[in-house]
């Protein structure tokens, strides 16, 4: 659907006086971790890291217009890329592995990762794309309050793996525009060997529903550019193990069939992929159109290629 181009909503909040107690809850959150269904319990304002591998301190890797995103969010100049270092999952096929696995990036205060969305928005990118945000979301929403005030005006994404607190993404109703996650697995079992997350289909439902919840279908605007909504991101793995039909049931039927759902094919083996005969290779053709088939059979349309 086609709209025209409307106020990012986290104006609106700013406006109303709501964000100052947002960022308070969450800082707060950060004395006894449980951004994510983790919940590790450690004071990261003093200093403790849980999983993640992350203190108080913002960790950044990269900034910079991204064209390798999906066409809605990369228009003509780009999606203004934020990459986060570190990350609350455990995938051993990531393709990112030196930023969310080894720790590539630097330490930034929150009034720099305020330029530097400032800076994406100067250059002209379409929206502000914070790639594994959900271990540093209270400092994200403490930046961007510094950024409204000096003239932010375009899109949030989030962009992270699915393995989200639904209590976290309530917190963010009003803030996101844009919800990008990915939907990794459909049974525990991947879940639990390849990402060490067994209850990663089960929470990643709940906090998906909320952030449809708050945006709805993804919408674009006149230039067909997504200006709020979800878009979902699920990558076939080989052999079957990412148990595709079963996510996309739960999308057709527990959120919409107007879903907007990237069906990648891009898995090649990465970082300690090799060390699984399962994963060791790319996926077939064969086994990509049949990821493609069993999302047209549950009414999806939206989002992906028909081949």
């Amino acid at each position: 659907m086609k709209i025209p181009m409307p106020v990012p909503v986290y104006l609106e909040t700013y406006e109303m006086g709501e964000l100052e107690e947002r960022i308070e809850k969450l800082m707060d959150i950060l004395n006894e971790c449980k951004l994510c269904p983790r919940a590790c319990g450690v004071n990261r304002n003093k200093g403790e890291t849980g999983y993640c591998k992350s203190d108080r301190y913002l960790m950044v890797s990269s900034v910079h217009p991204h064209y390798g995103e999906e066409a809605v969010l990369v228009g003509t100049y780009g999606s203004g890329t934020i990459f986060l270092t570190n990350c609350n999952l455990g995938c051993i096929y990531c393709q990112n592995y030196d930023i969310s696995h080894l720790g590539y990036g630097q330490r930034v205060t929150e009034e720099e990762l305020a330029q530097s969305m400032l800076s994406l928005q100067k250059r002209g990118c379409h929206n502000i794309n914070f790639v594994t945000p959900t271990h540093f979301t209270p400092q994200i929403v403490k930046a961007l309050k510094i950024a409204i005030e000096n003239g932010l005006h375009i899109p949030l994404v989030y962009n992270c793996g699915g393995y989200e607190s639904k209590s976290t993404i309530a917190l963010l109703d009003g803030i996101m525009d844009i919800y990008m996650p990915d939907i990794k697995y459909g049974d525990e079992e991947s879940a639990k060997k390849y990402s060490n997350a067994p209850d990663y289909f089960a929470v990643c439902k709940e906090a998906v529903k909320e952030m449809h919840r708050q945006v709805c279908d993804l919408t674009v605007d006149e230039r067909g550019i997504a200006v709020r909504g979800l878009l979902i991101r699920h990558l076939v793995l080989p052999n079957g193990l990412a148990s595709s039909a079963e996510v996309f049931k739960f999308i057709a039927t527990e959120l919409s069939k107007e879903s907007y759902v990237n069906i990648m094919l891009q898995y090649r083996p990465m970082y300690r992929a090799y060390e699984y005969k399962e994963l060791n290779r790319e996926i077939k053709m064969s086994e990509y159109r049949e990821a493609l088939d069993s999302a047209k059979e549950w009414g999806l349309h939206r989002g992906f290629e028909r081949i």
